[in-house]
């Protein structure tokens, strides 16, 4: 499950062992009016098509595939670049949702795609809005409106003790979360799926059967 208005375009470098695996991406639905997280992480447990299945979401996909588990068997969930409770969200979004700030936001702005960037990816540099364009594909206002509000009010206490945290030790974007249980890699920014894809090839599989 990809993360903010991204598309499974992210997951392209990701490749597992064929005769073991058979990969299925996931991709973000817009929400009905109104529709809580709970409900929504229900609807999106029907495009699951396996009984135990490993399920990984990444950031704010993250966050849904936690959800999701409460509802599926699965094999094992893997948490990447998010958060294992609301406790680790930065200081920003928590002064969002404390004055209620998110319900004025002008998520329109966030047709613009380097902007987005910003919110998704956690910065914005010129010379690679081209690439981010590749991957941020979900810029409807009632989605946007939506997923930043699930995000500040998200009302996960504690870690799943069922999911395996993986973090990247350099992410900008939620800064607070190597610590406790969970697996840091070193050097690894909020779009390590990207450019640390080969960590990820070598040590799904280990994961995944140990």
């Amino acid at each position: 499950m990809p993360g903010l208005a991204a598309s499974p375009k992210i997951f392209e470098y990701i490749e597992l062992p064929p005769q073991r695996y058979c990969l299925h991406f996931l991709e973000w639905q817009i929400p009905k009016r109104e529709e809580t997280f709970d409900s929504y992480a229900q609807r999106m447990c029907k495009f699951i098509e396996h009984e135990n299945a490993v399920l990984l979401g990444v950031s704010f996909g993250g966050m849904l595939v936690q959800e999701m588990s409460k509802f599926l068997n699965l094999k094992k969930l893997f948490v990447v670049s998010s958060v294992k409770s609301y406790h680790e969200l930065p200081k920003r979004l928590k002064i969002l949702k404390y004055t209620k700030a998110y319900k004025v936001l002008p998520t329109q702005w966030l047709s613009n795609i380097d902007l987005l960037a910003k919110y998704a990816f956690g910065e914005t540099i010129k010379k690679r809005v081209d690439l981010y364009k590749k991957y941020l594909s979900v810029t409807d206002k009632t989605y946007l409106d939506w997923s930043i509000e699930q995000i500040v009010c998200w009302k996960q206490d504690k870690p799943n003790p069922k999911a395996i945290y993986i973090h990247g030790d350099n992410d900008l974007v939620f800064p607070h979360s190597c610590q406790g249980d969970c697996i840091v890699v070193k050097g690894g920014t909020h779009i390590m799926i990207l450019n640390k894809y080969k960590w990820f090839n070598e040590n799904l599989p280990k994961l995944i059967e140990s």
